[in-house]
């Protein structure tokens, strides 16, 4: 067994040489989602009696029972834990499958692997590295959490990091067991990734039908076990055991599995691709590539939209005369009225989530470039413009299709004007195009530096989400495309001008980025 480790360590230090800024990124905004709360609820429910008559509401409200979970206490640490905690460990799992499937998957998928496994590498040792580094990022982002939230408690602070951390480290087993099974790090992801979202509507599903958390449904997903640990409210240290077991059982089936194939090998085998005429153009072989992925996000996106939208009554009864919580939803969806507001704020949530699709997107033609399979097909009658304006056009188009998914989800679950729903998703597509042209900018212009791009829309999402809450200066808003879009639905007039003007920065953005596509050689 000790052979089949040799290199591990060499193996970790490049890991974590490689996701030197991958990886403190993704710690940051998964620690201060959690340590960005304290401060806020505080300042909107500075009484015991707000924030009992909080607790009341919330574990009345099924819809949002279903998006935050029940909360088990009234202190700012119970209250901090239910609102920040599930969608920390979902961020926490996405982290560690990035990072799970980079240092696995991707690395047979371009060759590498192969490479060094020709040296004094064991068998096992790329898998164990990649565990270690995402060991490594969810430690890091559970000492975080619970240093930043000592002073409230220091037993329900770490109930809390660890918590958000075993979350973490149980989607990288499954994640390491995806990367031995499936034929490509985007198979992988994309598994891992469905995962996380089928834990998500389990836990949503049961907390909705049922006060407390005593669902099944619940028990069942593993975001549930980390809502029953109970931070700040009577923790429950023996729902660790479960994390603990699920962790050791995934971790050693991936090894088992492992042991089990050739390097570059999959247990599931490649289907045979479609005939030739339905790939005779860039276009159709990009659409090919990522209709998987789009279809994903747009059945997500609708359904997130009839949650946010069934959500608008219940969210409206939740801020009552709470007049610090009005101010923090009219501050991110404008002041015409609050169920407007709220409305208005959920479409800017998932304009900024859309943010991250476009990336993905566009940055597969630094996948597809960086895997060498762009250089055969640009060595044949295909030109560059014409490769990535294929991608180009699905990421951008894809976009578009989604935030229309999601208004019309919104329309639908709030049972008002779908139409108004609609257009305040539609509004958020030129901030989201600039991201994402900055992306193609990247690409084109500094494709080794193209990762950078998940830093923007990740800050895009920060400021939005965290900033009006943390009451950050508008100036320091601004620095995001999406603070410069109407408010809507709900505004008195459509302001077209900032729109105009974000539509054409994305323009001059992609132009850029592909003129620079055209200069330069394709990387090695």
């Amino acid at each position: 067994m000790k052979d089949q480790l040799a290199g591990t360590g060499t193996l970790l230090r490049l890991a974590l040489r490689r996701d030197r800024v991958m990886m403190p990124v993704w710690i940051m905004v998964v620690a201060l989602l959690v340590l960005s709360l304290p401060a806020s609820l505080e300042s909107v429910y500075g009484t015991a009696a707000e924030r009992a008559r909080l607790l009341t509401t919330m574990n009345t409200n099924g819809s949002l029972r279903a998006l935050y979970g029940p909360a088990f206490g009234d202190s700012i640490g119970a209250l901090t834990a239910w609102r920040g905690g599930i969608f920390a460990g979902v961020l926490a799992g996405i982290m560690s499958l990035v990072i799970v499937v980079r240092h696995t998957r991707e690395e047979e998928e371009t060759g590498r692997q192969e490479m060094l496994s020709a040296a004094m590498v064991g068998r096992r040792a790329p898998l164990t590295a990649a565990l270690l580094a995402a060991l490594t990022a969810n430690g890091l982002a559970a000492l975080l959490v619970t240093a930043g939230l000592a002073g409230r408690g220091a037993g329900g602070a770490l109930a809390l990091g660890l918590g958000i951390g075993a979350t973490g480290m149980l989607f990288a087993a499954l994640a390491a067991i995806a990367a031995q099974l499936t034929e490509s790090a985007r198979l992988a992801k994309g598994l891992t990734g469905a995962l996380i979202g089928a834990a998500f509507v389990l836990r949503a599903a049961g907390d909705a039908g049922s006060a407390g958390g005593s669902s099944v449904l619940t028990w069942v997903s593993p975001l549930g076990w980390l809502e029953h640990v109970r931070a700040f409210a009577a923790e429950r240290w023996w729902v660790f055991a479960l994390f603990a077991a699920a962790v050791a059982v995934q971790v050693a089936a991936a090894y088992a599995l492992a042991g089990r194939r050739d390097v570059g090998m999959s247990f599931l085998p490649a289907r045979p691709g479609p005939a030739q005429g339905r790939l005779g153009s860039a276009g159709a072989l990009a659409w090919r590539l990522q209709r998987g992925s789009l279809v994903g996000w747009s059945l997500a996106f609708l359904a997130a939209g009839v949650v946010f939208g069934g959500m608008t009554d219940g969210a409206t009864q939740l801020v009552g005369d709470n007049e610090r919580t009005r101010e923090i939803i009219e501050r991110m969806g404008g002041q015409s009225g609050i169920a407007d507001a709220f409305l208005a704020t959920m479409a800017g949530m998932l304009g900024m989530i859309a943010a991250l699709y476009i990336v993905s997107a566009v940055l597969r033609l630094s996948g597809e470039e960086s895997g060498q399979r762009a250089e055969p097909l640009l060595a044949n009658a295909v030109g560059r413009l014409r490769w990535a304006g294929g991608h180009l056009a699905v990421a951008f188009g894809g976009s578009a299709l989604i935030l229309l998914l999601a208004g019309l989800g919104l329309g639908i679950g709030h049972g008002q004007d779908v139409g108004a729903a609609v257009g305040a998703t539609l509004a958020q597509l030129p901030a989201v195009w600039v991201i994402g042209a900055l992306a193609a900018l990247l690409h084109g212009a500094a494709p080794r530096y193209a990762v950078a791009a998940w830093a923007v829309a990740g800050g895009a999402l920060t400021l939005g989400w965290i900033g009006p809450a943390l009451n950050l200066p508008q100036a320091a808003l601004n620095l995001s495309p999406f603070a410069h879009l109407p408010k809507l639905p709900g505004a008195e007039a459509l302001a077209w001008a900032p729109l105009l003007v974000l539509t054409a920065l994305a323009a001059a953005l992609l132009a850029a980025g592909l003129a620079a596509l055209r200069r330069r050689d394709l990387a090695a």
